[in-house]
């Protein structure tokens, strides 16, 4: 075991300082090292490194292009590092230290590292915020403990980072795809490929690492476009993970027609006033028309046609988008977009399997065949057998939604606050979410409010309780409540995680009363929230919230709760130290 130093000096940086401390101490867990972490921002100087543990060390990291005050620690061995660089590999990093400073260790991955494997990795979530990149540490993790190097892509809401290259790819031993979407495996082709959902990853990347050298199977070759398009009966049945999966992969295509839309609406009625889209020729009338006849309109064929994509790779986004089109036009809503999608995308795969042509003409297929033969199959089912029973429940829906008040909204508020709050970010959570978004196309915005308003009571809750109650949290958890701030201003859920996944029969169920409690005053006051996503910076905007005051209210409201059940429910560290000691 080496006594590792780390300086991370990050200015303004404050909370990817946090993150990458968080990031230092685990990596030092995992290597089987000490570690004293001194974070240096505009914030001021947190965990200042003390003249004995100075004394005491063999290595000095220092992270970040801000003042160390280096010269404090003598001759002691230093190497330097990026942010980035230890937010991206973190036990790489460490080990290097302990390498600069001449020290040995009987780490795993010194121990392989002379049939060290190469991994290359995909992760990918609906929203493509946290999931993604949690899983992007998990797999990075799990590999460098076994001993192996990995490069993970990660396909975000803002594209692909990291992105592989075709060296990379071609040196692997291993294509790991941790994805709750769908992903494209065509240029894998010829290489052992094994797909998961993220949470696996984010769980024990470790274990999935492992479970995937001896479960994965090799990627279909690919000669060409009709080849590609018809990759192999494998890929397109281990693509088929689920219908959870291919909802969330047209939810996560849709999120962005809808934020857009939304926005720019409720900036028309700033303009214009609530009737802006009376005044034809007026900016406020323009700008009504992109968001409303633009952005909202495309939602619900969007959603459809990467539902459908996920099921059958692109030749399903046409008939996909097309039924969703019909979905909208027949008053279907997003429930009949979703019904559309799946048909489309099951249809259209089934007669990819099925058709069968000369290798000649078997490029007529993805651009002539498929397309035209799914979209007859969805157009007909849609106007002859699905369209019309859709719209009506969708209008029942609809009509009863607007026309809650009192006890009947406030127990919609309370169940979708609780699912928000319950597996934070998960598939319960996804679910409430989707429901909220969906009913946006249909001008019904009080389920988005609760939504998001409970969304972001779990991590801003934890943030708060590690503040006024310290003594129920470790160092390492008071320190990650200031990133679960950040991350609960901005509608992220999963900032909640870490505490959660360390004290789930305690941590959950405070998460779900106060995000509950926080649903149900939205809803008892009727705000309407036109935007599905952006947290706090979306409120200052007019009109994208109604009854502002009272939101906020509810935020805070349901945050305190959470905060004050964490004090109830959880016992000092210093009192629970003991109880542990025997098993230690």
């Amino acid at each position: 075991m080496t006594h590792v130093l780390a300086v991370i000096s990050a200015g303004d940086l404050t909370t990817q300082a946090a993150l990458a401390a968080e990031a230092l101490r685990k990596a030092a867990d995992n290597l089987g090292h000490r570690i004293d972490i001194e974070v240096r921002s505009d914030l001021g100087i947190r965990n200042s490194i003390s003249s004995k543990a100075a004394s005491d060390a063999a290595a000095l990291l220092l992270v970040g292009p801000g003042e160390h005050e280096e010269s404090r620690f003598g001759t002691l061995k230093q190497s330097t590092a990026t942010i980035e660089a230890v937010l991206e590999d973190a036990d790489g990093v460490l080990a290097q230290a302990v390498q600069a400073a001449g020290s040995t260790t009987d780490s795993p991955q010194a121990a392989s590292s002379g049939g060290q494997k190469h991994i290359v990795a995909i992760t990918s979530c609906p929203t493509g915020i946290a999931h993604t990149f949690m899983a992007a540490e998990g797999v990075q993790k799990g590999a460098e403990a076994l001993g192996y190097s990995a490069r993970v892509e990660t396909q975000g809401s803002v594209g692909s980072q990291n992105k592989l290259t075709d060296e990379e790819i071609a040196k692997a031993d291993l294509v790991i795809i941790a994805a709750d979407t769908q992903v494209d495996l065509s240029r894998f082709a010829g290489k052992p490929v094994f797909l998961s959902g993220t949470k696996p990853a984010i769980n024990n990347g470790k274990a999935l690492v492992e479970r995937a050298f001896k479960e994965a199977e090799i990627q279909g070759g690919s000669q060409g476009l009709a080849d590609r398009v018809a990759a192999g009966k494998a890929e397109r049945a281990a693509s088929r993970t689920g219908p959870y999966k291919h909802l969330m992969t047209g939810v996560s295509y849709m999120l962005p027609f809808v934020v857009a839309g939304g926005l720019l609406i409720a900036v028309a009625f700033a303009i214009g006033g609530i009737y802006a889209y009376e005044n034809e020729g007026t900016l406020a009338y323009n700008l009504f028309q992109i968001g409303a006849k633009g952005g909202f309109a495309l939602m619900v064929p969007a959603l459809a046609g990467y539902i459908a994509y996920s099921i059958a790779d692109r030749p399903g986004i046409t008939p996909g988008m097309i039924g969703g089109l019909l979905a909208a036009n027949v008053g279907a809503g997003f429930l009949g977009g979703i019904v559309a999608g799946f048909i489309a995308g099951y249809g259209t795969d089934f007669m990819n399997r099925h058709i069968k042509l000369h290798k000649n003409l078997e490029g007529l297929k993805p651009v002539l065949i498929l397309p035209l033969l799914g979209t007859l199959l969805t157009g007909l089912l849609m106007m002859y057998v699905i369209g019309t029973p859709v719209a009506e429940i969708m209008t029942f829906l609809t009509n009863w939604l607007k026309s809650m008040q009192g006890s009947s909204a406030i127990m919609l508020g309370l169940i979708i606050g609780a699912m928000m709050g319950f597996d934070l970010g998960g598939p319960v959570n996804k679910a409430a979410y989707t429901f909220s978004t969906g009913l946006l196309a249909s001008q019904v915005y009080t389920p988005m409010a609760a939504a998001m308003a409970a969304g972001m009571v779990p991590p801003l809750a934890v943030a708060l309780a590690t503040k006024l109650f310290a003594d129920r949290f470790t160092a390492d958890e008071r320190e990650a409540g200031n990133a679960a701030a950040v991350l609960g201003i901005a509608f992220i859920t999963e900032g909640a995680i870490p505490f959660a996944a360390r004290d789930p029969l305690r941590v959950i169920p405070a998460m779900m009363v106060g995000a509950a409690t926080t649903g149900a005053i939205s809803m008892a006051i009727g705000a309407e929230l036109k935007v599905p996503h952006g947290g706090i910076f979306v409120l200052p905007i007019p009109n994208a919230v109604t009854h502002l005051g009272g939101y906020i209210v509810a935020l805070l409201v349901g945050t305190v709760v959470s905060a004050l059940l964490l004090r109830l429910l959880k016992k000092p560290i210093a009192a629970a130290a003991p109880a542990l000691a025997p098993a230690e």
